[in-house]
C-alpha cells in the first residue's frame, strides 16, 4: 500500500501505461505481418502471371511465324498444286455495266506431279468459314452456326 501525503491523490501504478504500449506495439507487429503476407501473396501472383505472359508470348509468336510459313507464295503454290489446282490464265473483269473487260480463257496446264486426287486433301488443312448465301433482296440467310460442316 502507497502512502500518501494529505492533500494528494495516488497516482496510477505504470501498469496500465506499460499495458497499452505492449498491446499498441502488438497490434502494429500483426500488422507488419498481414501487410508483408499480403505483398508476397501480390509478388507470387506476379511471378506466376509473367510466366504466363512469356509462354503465351512464346506461343503467340510461334504461330505468327506459322502463319507466315503458309502464307509465302511459294508454300501456297506448292500447297495448290497439291489440290490439282492450275495457274489460271490472263483474268477477264466484269464492270457495272455488264461490259467484260479483257479476253476471259479456260485455265490451262496440268496439275503438278505428285498432286493428289481432286476431291482429297493430303493433310488436314484449316478451312475458311463457309460463304453465307444472300437472298435477292439482299438479306442473309439463316444457316447452320459453325460455318458449316467439318
Amino acid at each position: 500500500m502507497r502512502r500518501t501525503s494529505a492533500g494528494r491523490r495516488p497516482t496510477p501504478g505504470r501498469t496500465p501505461f506499460t499495458v497499452l504500449v505492449v498491446v499498441l506495439l502488438a497490434a502494429g507487429l500483426i500488422g507488419l505481418l498481414m501487410l508483408n503476407t499480403a505483398l508476397n501473396q501480390g509478388s507470387f501472383q506476379l511471378g506466376r502471371l509473367r510466366e504466363e505472359t512469356t509462354r503465351l508470348t512464346d506461343e503467340q509468336q510461334s504461330l505468327e511465324q506459322q502463319i507466315d510459313q503458309w502464307s509465302a507464295p511459294d508454300s501456297l503454290q506448292r500447297r495448290a498444286g497439291e489440290l490439282g489446282m492450275v495457274p489460271g490464265g490472263n483474268p477477264a473483269f466484269l464492270q457495272d455495266d455488264g461490259k467484260v473487260l479483257g479476253k476471259p480463257e479456260q485455265a490451262g496446264g496440268t496439275p503438278a506431279p505428285g498432286a493428289s486426287a481432286p476431291g482429297s486433301l493430303p493433310s488436314p488443312a484449316p478451312q475458311p468459314p463457309a460463304a453465307v448465301p444472300a437472298t435477292s433482296d439482299g438479306a442473309i440467310q439463316a444457316g447452320p452456326v459453325g460455318g458449316g460442316a467439318r
